[in-house]
């Protein structure tokens, strides 16, 4: 039994080839199995991580396109959208209260609003050719020049000239009294639309100054004027502002690169894209922080529109008449 039993163990181990582990041919097999298979998950990888890489990069062109200075903030008004009306609030803050009050007008709500249903594009057009032609008669040595229609302010080299004094009769044949009938027009149907949103009586509302078009490019900064780009807060700044509006004269993107209009919120800020055409108006205080990104390219072109509910800081509309 015993000798039987070791011829069995005996031809086993032939059989096997190797008692202590498999053949050569088995040996080899294995190993092609595993070079197959290596090869296999390699393709998968570098497949995986090319379409990866694909997807990635289709996501930073869509986010600098959508975002062209690398920003990414909200957008609450994209250039490329039509808006009849959008209304953000905000909480009020507490700078009306070191300033006179007045019942009916200083803003118990507060907040953001955008249209694009107040002014046509073909009277942005219009405004747009005031300007231009305002603006050929001077402009700064730097960046941003100002027209203003009321006071007569005009940006020249380093500083401002009155223009009715400068130009005297000159002035009416650049500006018409049809130019200054479509501007009136437009600023009360300004005040009318923010009357209708923050709920006040638009006769309680009093066009102010500083009210003036503005033209901005990529010049560098000559004077402090020149430099638009620093946070600031109107109510502040200037004291009669309640409440403040721009209209548009160009696209952003289109027309110029940078030159977004930015509100400085404590998370995220959030910014109004420029369209031509386009109102944007706020409550004046410090719950509205903001500040124009710098242009990158291009010329920007808009219209500051302020008011106040203090009849004293009043000013009145441009006329020929």
């Amino acid at each position: 039994m015993a000798t039987k039993h070791r011829r069995r163990l005996r031809v086993t181990g032939e059989s096997s080839g190797d008692a202590a582990g498999p053949s050569r041919g088995a040996q080899a097999g294995k190993c092609s199995f595993k070079k197959r298979g290596t090869r296999e998950i390699s393709w998968r990888s570098l497949l995986v991580w090319g379409v990866l890489s694909v997807i990635m990069a289709i996501a930073v062109i869509f986010l600098l396109w959508l975002y062209p200075s690398g920003d990414v903030m909200e957008v609450l008004a994209a250039q490329r959208e039509t808006l009849q009306h959008r209304f953000y609030p905000v909480p009020c803050s507490q700078d009306y209260n070191n300033h006179k009050m007045f019942t009916g007008c200083t803003p118990l709500k507060c907040g953001r609003a955008v249209t694009d249903a107040v002014v046509t594009q073909q009277e942005a057009q219009r405004m747009l050719r005031i300007a231009e032609a305002g603006f050929s008669l001077g402009g700064s040595d730097g960046g941003a020049s100002i027209l203003d229609l009321h006071s007569g302010a005009l940006s020249m080299g380093r500083n401002f000239v009155n223009m009715y004094r400068y130009y005297g009769e000159k002035m009416k044949e650049i500006l018409t009294e049809e130019d200054l009938q479509l501007y009136r027009d437009i600023r009360l149907r300004i005040q009318q639309e923010i009357a209708r949103t923050f709920s006040l009586d638009a006769t309680s509302l009093y066009l102010t100054k500083p009210t003036f078009f503005s033209r901005i490019n990529s010049s560098e900064a000559k004077t402090t004027h020149d430099e638009y780009w620093h946070p600031h807060i109107d109510k502040v700044t200037y004291g009669s502002f309640d409440y403040t509006s721009l209209l548009y004269l160009s696209d952003y993107s289109r027309d110029f690169g940078g030159g977004r209009f930015i509100f400085v919120n404590e998370k995220m800020n959030s910014t109004v894209e420029p369209r031509a055409g386009r109102l944007s108006f706020f409550t004046s205080g410090s719950e509205n922080l903001h500040h124009v990104e710098k242009v990158s390219w291009g010329t920007r072109y808009a219209i500051t529109i302020s008011f106040t509910c203090n009849p004293d800081y009043s000013i009145k509309d441009p006329t020929w008449t």
